[in-house]
């Protein structure tokens, strides 16, 4: 039978519509969970734990243009957020008081429901009575160092946006200047109450519980991680130490990309035990050979705290041993489906809250007159491995490299340190400046020119 030339474009076109339905219905099944999941989560965390308007939250949160084919229902009775896309892929996030939202994924939300944890309660005080950093009465006195009318401009630039079409969508940046809060400034419908995400500025956090655990002497950091999937000692990854997780060199073949499925977002939205699908993982390089950004390696480490911890006491131990004793009373670290805090990326706390980190880090460790770290682990923190062109230390990033005539922001001192979230989260740590600088925001198309903005401060010294 011979094929007409009309046939044979018919029969070309059904093929190629058959293939475009099929790679959707791919896209759709891989996708789509993704999509839901992360709309879910985020949203559940901004209104419950956050206490943010929804609409605000649709309109800039899941503002992107995926985001808007999907369907979100918030549901204020059970406290809880349910997402899909055309009605596929439906995913639910569930909040629970004291530790923030979860979204429900491989367990069941009834068994996510029924774990209890010994939430410690906040200490009884009025923090507007008592002044920063512990609490939040600020000395109306302004530094001499400063010229105060250019940081109140700099500060307010950083709130105009040039590009109505692309936002950079700041929200909130506080300045402290020798331990003391000099400057802040809030978005419309912001303020210094409201808790933000922290994404990977977390990772930060997760790293000073690890040394608080190393001044209790009940972790090494050069030991090997105990990983319970690599004590085989015919496994190679029994090499792994605690520090090479720190360092963001132990070697695993993990792919960390966001604007697709891969290893960092499955591990986020889609499993139940984010370190175990992390530690899993073989080996791609010699572990402490190659910088390799994971955030699987965060989890393992807060994994790690919860089994040198104990669960009894697990989910107190950030708070009374790190959140409290800094004044950071609007904290919230949330774990994942099976109880461990997701530490690369889930932690909310106003403005103030994470400016009193990178306080704590600006004063080598201590708080109120009291070591929270041990002595010189934030020496050891912001110490670039060599060779390390991009610098990083412990879970942060540094402004050089092992070649410290390279600084990331040219703007800036060699000694600066900072945590750096997803969507421009920033806490700049300045040393030599005696500076702490935080900016928080939703910038989605990394247009935020955050050394522009060090350079405005910086400028403002006297």
């Amino acid at each position: 039978m011979v094929m007409t030339p009309k046939k044979i474009i018919l029969r070309s076109l059904c093929l190629l519509l058959i293939a475009a339905v099929g790679l959707l219905i791919f896209y759709g099944w891989i996708s789509f969970p993704l999509m839901a999941g992360y709309g879910a989560k985020v949203m559940c965390s901004a209104i419950f734990d956050g206490d943010r308007n929804e609409r605000q939250v649709r309109e800039q949160d899941l503002s992107a243009y995926m985001m808007r084919m999907a369907d979100f229902h918030v549901d204020y009775i059970d406290s809880s957020v349910t997402g899909s896309i055309f009605g596929f892929g439906k995913r639910k996030a569930i909040y629970r008081n004291g530790l923030g939202a979860t979204l429900i994924s491989e367990l069941s939300e009834k068994n996510i429901r029924s774990q209890r944890f010994k939430i410690p309660a906040k200490p009884v005080a009025n923090t507007d009575t008592i002044p920063w950093p512990m609490g939040d009465k600020l000395c109306d006195a302004f530094p001499k160092a400063f010229d105060s009318l250019k940081l109140e401009s700099a500060m307010k630039k950083v709130f105009v946006e040039e590009d109505t079409i692309l936002p950079v969508r700041t929200r909130a940046v506080v300045v402290v200047y020798d331990g003391r809060l000099i400057a802040e400034h809030y978005a419309s419908g912001f303020s210094a109450k409201t808790k933000l995400a922290g994404w990977s500025m977390t990772k930060t956090v997760t790293a000073a519980l690890i040394g608080i655990l190393v001044k209790q002497g009940k972790l090494s950091v050069g030991a090997p991680a105990p990983v319970p999937e690599w004590q085989s000692a015919g496994d190679p990854r029994h090499a792994i130490t605690i520090e090479n997780l720190l360092q963001q060199r132990s070697g695993l073949d993990f792919d960390e990309v966001y604007y697709r499925a891969s290893d960092a977002t499955r591990m986020l939205f889609q499993k139940s035990d984010m370190a175990a699908f992390t530690a899993a993982h073989p080996l791609k390089f010699q572990p402490g050979s190659v910088f390799q950004y994971s955030s699987g390696n965060s989890n393992i480490l807060s994994r790690i705290i919860r089994q040198t911890i104990g669960d009894s006491e697990y989910v107190s131990f950030p708070y009374k041993e790190l959140f409290y004793k800094l004044g950071m009373y609007s904290a919230v670290l949330e774990p994942d489906p099976s109880g461990t805090f997701v530490g690369s990326s889930y932690m909310y706390a106003n403005a103030r809250d994470w400016a009193r980190l990178g306080l704590l880090f600006l004063n080598d460790g201590v708080m109120n007159k009291e070591r929270i770290l041990p002595e010189e682990w934030v020496s050891k923190s912001t110490k670039p491995v060599s060779p390390d062109k991009r610098g990083y230390g412990y879970q942060i990033w540094l402004n050089t490299g092992s070649d410290s005539s390279v600084r990331h922001y040219p703007s800036a001192p060699k000694d600066m340190f900072y945590a750096d979230g997803f969507e421009s989260q920033l806490i700049f740590v300045i040393p030599s400046k005696k500076l702490v600088i935080v900016r928080l925001g939703l910038t989605q198309h990394n247009n935020f020119i955050a050394d522009q903005f060090l350079h405005d401060v910086l400028a403002c010294i006297k």
